[in-house]
Formats: C-alpha cells, structure tokens, sequence
C-alpha cells in the first residue's frame, strides 16, 4: 500500500515542500500538504500522486515566476483536492495527456487559462472555482467533465472548448466573462447540462464550426449579446432552456445550421427559448436606480444635468404620447466632448440602460467602436464595415471614441474616414428609432468632425461637455479606485494626492481618472516592493494599505 506523505516546513519530520514530496513519492501516494503559500511551479511527468490539502482551502501553490504555470501535468496521473493554484503569465494548470481530477480546488491566472487541458488528456473539474485570467478553463484535442464548477470574471471566454474537445459541462456558473460565456468550435457533441450563463460581453453560449452540442436546461441572462448563438454548419439540440433579458432574438440559429430547437414548458417555469428582451414597456424603478448611479458618480454635475434633462424630457413624451397628445420627432444621439478620463463612456453606458428602462429600445446593448472598426481600405469596404457596426448595436447604443479622426482634418485616409461618415448619417436617419449614437472627443476636434458633413450636427439631440475633474476630485476617485481593489489609503497618502494633482500639467493629454488609476497602480508595484523587503510575511492590514513612501516611490518612477 502506497504511504501517505506529509509537507510542512514547520513540521519536524516532514518534507520542507511540495516537490520534495514528490520526489521521494512512490506511485499511487498521497501527500498531505499542511496550510500555507508554496511558490512552488510543479512538474509531474508520468506519475501517479495524489496532493490533498490538510485543510481544504488554506493551502495555495503560486507559481514561483510570471513566466510558468503552478502546475504542468506531462500524461501523469493525478488528484488535486482542497488546494488553491495561481499564475501570471501561463496557464495555473496545465494538463497534456494523462487523467486529472481536480475537486474543491480554487484556480486563477493573471493573464492566461485558469486550467488548459490539451494534448489528449482527461480531466474533472468537480466543486472548483476558475477565477479572473484570460479564460477560465480551455479545452482542446482532450476530454472534460465539469460538475458543480464556477468560473467568473475571465477577462475573454470563461470556457473555450476547441479543436477536437469533447466535454460535459453541468450544474456549473459561467458569469461576468468580457467575450463569451461559453465558446464551442470543433467541439464534437460536447454537451452542457444545467447551468446558468450570465452578465457576459457578448454572447452567453456560442457555437460554431462544426460542433453538435446538446445544451440542455440552461438559464442564460443578462448578456450584452444574443443569449445562445448557432453558427452555419453545426447541429446538435437546443432543450428546456431559459433565455431572459439578452440581446434580440436570445437564440440565434444561423441558415445552414441543423440544430433542433425544442422549447421548454412555461408550466414549468422554462421560458421558450429565443425570447428576446421586451421593448416599450417603461420600469420607472429602473429609471430611478439608473439616475442614482449617475448621480454617485464623483464630480460631473453639468453632465448629470444635461442627461437628467434628456430623460425628463423623454419621459415626459411618453406621457404625452400615452394621452393621446402630439411629440415631435426626438433624436437620442448625443455629442460628449472634453478630455479624456472624464467618465464619457460609463455615462454612455448609464444612458443606454435608461433608453431601455423608459422604453425607447429594447435593449441596453453597448457597442464601442473606433475608426478602425469603420474604415477599410478601398472604396466601398468602408461602407460596409460601418453598417456592420451599427446593426450590431441595433437596440442599443453605438459609442464611438475620438470620431473626431474620422474627419477630413484627422489624418491619413481622411477620404474613407469621410465615406464612414457619410454612411453614419444616412443610417442615423434611416434607423433612428433603433439605435443611439453618442460620439465623444476633443472638444475642439469634434467641431470639426460635427463640420465634416452637412447633415451631421442636426441628427444630435444635444452636446454635453465633460470637463476635466478637480484635483480634490482626482483624489476622491483615486480612493475609490483602491477601495474597489480592497487597499486602503494611509493617513497623509490623501493630503500628498492633493498636492500632485494640483500642481500636475493639465495639458490636452491629460488623462484625468486615468492618471489616478496609473498612479494606483505604480504605488501598487511599490507597496509589492516594500512589502517583499519586510523580512516576514506581511499580515492583512500590510496587504490592503498603500503608505506616503508608496506613493513617493510611485512618483519617483514617473518622473
């Protein structure tokens, strides 16, 4: 019988770490890991190991450089249980070839998978949490089982199953990804089975390239874009599933693709699929909480103003409208100027899911462009690329960021920049019930851009100017940025805030919260320094609180 081995670099007897233990292991043992952090990046080649934390949770192996994963699996047998794996720059756990199974486990990388599953292993994921990284867990060329796992925050897909993947994902959470929530290609007949997909960037499930999934009793909600998404090509079944508040028409089959839709029993409390948001119904709640989170913004108040003046008067229309009374045409484009870091797009955003709350679209999609996103590179791609981007914010609102570039005065290829433009205005016309355009710059430069075609200024309801923010201002979103990243600000950090920003040079590029939040995160770097330099552990008090000298070192560095 294979014996248990014990780590713990304070235990007398046991092994100092982890992969100690696993040099003297013989195949089939286990090793009982004592609580604590082990910069340690394990390599296991054909072995067969079981690690289990002493205590489930409090044992946590980082990667010891942001060049290499916590752990690599090389076809190893192995069981994970109870532990907490990070990483940087590389997966924190990557897996080729072998079996794997990973339960209660706790998973993050900075800037790459959570867990990357390749190379023709097999693998569960049972009771884990995937956190933050690129995605969340990546499955291609193997095969997965995931059961009652969580995966949150991933800055693209939370889960992408690829190129030969065959996986069953179920009673599993995918929220809060910035591209999609689940993301299937080559996928085979992959299948997804109870779970909940939601607040995502883009679609909640999308399919494409061949694969058969069965996705099955699945709620997905709240997505910025089309709730399940099907391209040409795939088949596979779509079952008692429940799509509420996406983007129109919440399950998107494209032509060609085979899959059977079976809807579910509203009895049952399953919404038919393919349900897309409802337009023209007014929640005045909504509108309320809206404005109260304009309102908590810091600083703005003409901003708050004129937006505040923009729903009045919409809503005061509705209420016309619904006595019978005349309106005139309202236009809901808008024109934000000022510097940039001023908050032009989260009030964008904020605007959008008022439209949708009062009614006036149907939903509060958010799409940013710039003029990259419009312009092409002959006569006539522009205009295609333009409409592109527009149908894809139809219902909700087209941002577009420095349009002032896409002017006669803004550069190079100033006559397809001028094409995009004479394109957005027929379109603003032509749709403009359907979607709101704001665009934002310069406020210099936008005059210009408002000039570039005879027909453009009129289609704005309004200009709003953003001006720049008060240096006491700066130093109440620099706390509130630390806040949000649990740190605290020292006794004196405000007072020594106050006295940089007020005498820092406030040219046009100044970048107003976006200078607090790369002073943030330079004082963040020298806190890491510091606090490294302790000669101990530091407790949670040392690692929430940014001090004067991490401040003056941050400054020390930008200069």
């Amino acid at each position: 019988m294979a014996r248990t081995l014990f780590v713990s670099p304070e235990q007398r007897g046991a092994l100092p770490t982890i992969r100690d233990a696993l040099a003297a292991a013989e195949p089939g043992a286990t090793i009982s890991v004592a609580p604590g952090e082990y910069p340690e990046h394990l390599e296991l080649t054909e072995q067969v190991v079981t690690i289990v934390a002493r205590e489930a949770g409090t044992v946590t192996i980082a990667a010891p450089a942001r060049d290499s994963p916590a752990l690599s699996l090389h076809n190893a047998t192995v069981e994970l249980h109870g532990i907490i794996l990070t990483a940087v720059d590389q997966p924190a756990v990557s897996v080729r070839g072998g079996q794997a199974l990973l339960r209660g486990c706790a998973i993050t990388a900075e800037l790459a998978a959570g867990v990357h599953v390749h190379g023709g292993a097999t693998v569960e994921l049972r009771d884990t949490k995937l956190t933050g990284g690129r995605y969340g867990l990546i499955v291609e060329d193997a095969d997965a089982e995931v059961d009652r796992c969580e995966v949150r925050d991933a800055a693209d897909d939370g889960i992408l199953l690829r190129l030969g993947a065959q996986a069953t994902v179920r009673n599993s959470i995918v929220s809060g990804c910035g591209f999609r929530g689940i993301y299937m290609y080559q996928a085979g007949g992959s299948r997804l089975e109870r779970c909940e997909v939601s607040h995502t960037g883009d679609a909640g499930i999308a399919v494409a390239d061949q694969t058969a999934p069965t996705i099955s009793a699945c709620w997905v909600h709240d997505t910025q874009g089309v709730g399940i998404t099907v391209a040409r090509g795939c088949g596979g079944v779509i079952e008692d599933c429940k799509v509420e508040n996406t983007a129109p028409p919440g399950v998107a089959i494209a032509e060609g693709a085979h899959t059977e839709l079976r809807e579910g029993d509203p009895e049952r409390g399953a919404a038919p699929v393919g349900a897309a948001a409802t337009g023209g119904k007014q929640d005045l709640e909504q509108v309320e909480q809206l404005l109260d989170r304009l309102d908590g913004m810091i600083g703005l108040a003409g901003v708050k103003s004129e937006v505040r003046a923009v729903i009045d008067e919409i809503q005061v229309n509705e209420w016309r409208r619904s006595e019978g009374l005349a309106v005139g045409t309202v236009s809901h484009h808008l024109v934000f100027t000022g510097a940039p870091g001023t908050g032009k797009t989260t009030v964008a955003r904020i605007y959008g899911e008022l439209l949708k709350a009062l009614g006036i679209l149907p939903h509060g999609t958010f799409k940013e462009v710039a003029r990259r996103d419009l312009v092409g590179q002959y006569i006539g791609h522009t205009a295609e690329k333009t409409a592109s981007a527009f149908d894809s914010a139809r219902g909700g609102v087209l941002f577009l960021d420095e349009a002032y570039t896409l002017s006669r005065s803004g550069g190079s290829g100033a006559d397809f920049g001028q094409e995009a433009i004479d394109t957005l205005v027929k379109l603003m016309e032509d749709h403009r019930d359907e979607v709101a355009v704001i665009v934002a710059g310069y406020t210099g430069e936008m005059a210009d851009f408002l000039a570039a075609n005879p027909g453009l200024a009129s289609r704005f309801a309004k200009t709003i100017e953003f001006e720049n923010y008060s240096a006491s201002q700066l130093v109440e979103i620099s706390r509130f940025l630390a806040s949000n990243d649990d740190y605290l600000l020292d006794s004196g950090v405000d007072l020594a805030l106050l006295e940089w920003f007020r005498q820092i040079d406030r040219d046009e590029n100044f970048g107003n919260a976006r200078e607090a939040r790369k002073l943030l995160e330079r004082m963040r770097k020298s806190q890491a320094t510091r606090l490294r330099g302790l000669g101990r552990r530091p407790d949670r008090t040392d690692l929430r609180t940014l001090v004067l000298d991490d401040l003056l070192e941050a400054l020390r560095g930008a200069e």
